[in-house]
């Protein structure tokens, strides 16, 4: 009797450990911080949004959702405010035979979202797709439709002050780098443990940005935040330690900043105070794609801006005029017809450039001289002719393009 009674139990333990893959709990341990008010805030979107949809089937009336219409056409640009305002604009997405698919999809990604929120977790957007292959016929079969369904979702949670991370949404790339007079004040994930990240003591290397930022705090008695177009540029002014002779913080962003890189510097120049100027290549791209969504943001990314851009940022240079006064027109490379495109197209349409008259200038002047200049030209003069002269001249003359 004995004997039969063990193989029982066995085969019942065997029975449970064969369930369906993703059943188990996660074993991982996280801290779990009390719901701060943007938890509350996400929390409440999603339930509301549920309610809304089952009171309208209750009703017998086809359930609907309106999302902001994100684009250039549906933004304006007031220099008071500093950035790009979302419009009016609304689509709205009824449950009908042609959208059942995506109406359940938006719902399910909310419904996850409510369980990472209340589970201390997150998803990064490609496991968001792959999650969704448990759907059975709801399932995305591309991350750009998911990626597409999760905008949606972030421009109607921006209407409650909410974006995507704070969805536990975050995206795959990470967060620029940083150096100079700082200390990132962050947590442990698993003890909840205040961690204090002092970002002059990385020797030859750096901090890396990370994917969510709100919960960090910073010490510093920096003077302003330098943020730098190229990954060799920062690596320069880094290893000579120009964040300390300047008394500032570089920050590396590596082409078109990443969202982590734009609220970090948001958050870090709002809480400390502190001006933040741009050092960029002098070319249409660097002008009116990295500066401009920087400072401003864009008009597909509108719902957002005024979480992201950082309306207090300056363009230090390289400007046009830098050309002249720097002597490096035979350093200069000539602009290709998609730049001529670009800054034509910026003078034309872009509401920011249209705003400010400098900027107007400035790109005319570009054009009639036909060429585009990399930070990098300034080697011309010495590999060091930027910390030495370039920098401290500009920093010290304050002509700042707006």
């Amino acid at each position: 009797m004995a004997k039969k009674r063990a193989k029982k139990v066995t085969k019942k333990t065997t029975k449970k450990a064969t369930k369906t893959p993703g059943a188990a709990v996660s074993k991982v341990k996280r801290a779990r911080p009390p719901l701060n008010d943007l938890d509350k805030k996400t929390l409440s979107l999603v339930s509301r949004t549920a309610e809304r949809v089952q009171r309208s089937i209750g009703q017998r009336i086809l359930p609907e959702l309106k999302f902001p219409v994100r684009s250039l056409s549906n933004v304006k640009y007031d220099k008071k405010e500093g950035y790009f305002q979302l419009g009016h604009g609304r689509k709205a997405r009824a449950l009908s035979v042609n959208t059942v698919k995506n109406f359940a999809q938006t719902l399910r990604l909310m419904s996850i979202s409510k369980e990472m929120v209340e589970n201390n977790d997150f998803a990064t957007k490609r496991e968001a797709y792959y999650v969704s292959k448990n759907w059975g016929e709801c399932k995305f079969n591309e991350q750009t439709e998911s990626d597409a369904v999760m905008d949606d979702i972030e421009a109607l949670a921006s209407l409650d002050g909410l974006s995507r991370e704070q969805l536990r949404y975050y995206p795959e790339e990470h967060g620029g780098s940083v150096a100079g007079n700082l200390v990132v004040i962050d947590r442990d994930t698993e003890t909840g443990d205040t961690i204090r990240i002092d970002c002059t003591n990385f020797g030859s290397g750096s901090y890396s940005i990370p994917h969510s930022v709100e919960h960090l705090r910073f010490e510093t008695d920096a003077k302003f935040v330098l943020a730098i177009e190229t990954g060799g540029m920062f690596q320069r002014l880094n290893n000579h330690k120009f964040w300390k002779s300047a008394k500032c913080i570089l920050v590396e962003m590596a082409g078109v900043p990443s969202r982590a890189t734009r609220r970090f510097i948001r958050v870090l120049s709002d809480t400390r105070k502190l001006p933040v100027y741009c050092f960029v290549d002098c070319d249409p791209y660097g002008i009116a794609n990295i500066y401009r969504t920087l400072k401003v943001g864009s008009g597909n990314a509108a719902h957002i801006n005024r979480f992201f851009c950082v309306p207090n940022a300056k363009f230090l240079g390289v400007t046009p005029q830098d050309i002249v006064d720097f002597r490096l027109e035979d350093a200069t490379h000539p602009l290709q017809p998609v730049d001529v495109k670009r800054a034509k197209d910026a003078l034309k349409n872009d509401p920011f450039f249209q705003a400010h008259k400098e900027w107007g200038k400035a790109i005319n002047q570009l054009l009639k001289m036909g060429v585009r200049a990399e930070q990098q030209a300034l080697a011309k003069w010495g590999l060091n002719y930027v910390i030495e002269e370039y920098l401290p001249r500009k920093l010290r003359e304050r002509k700042f393009l707006p």
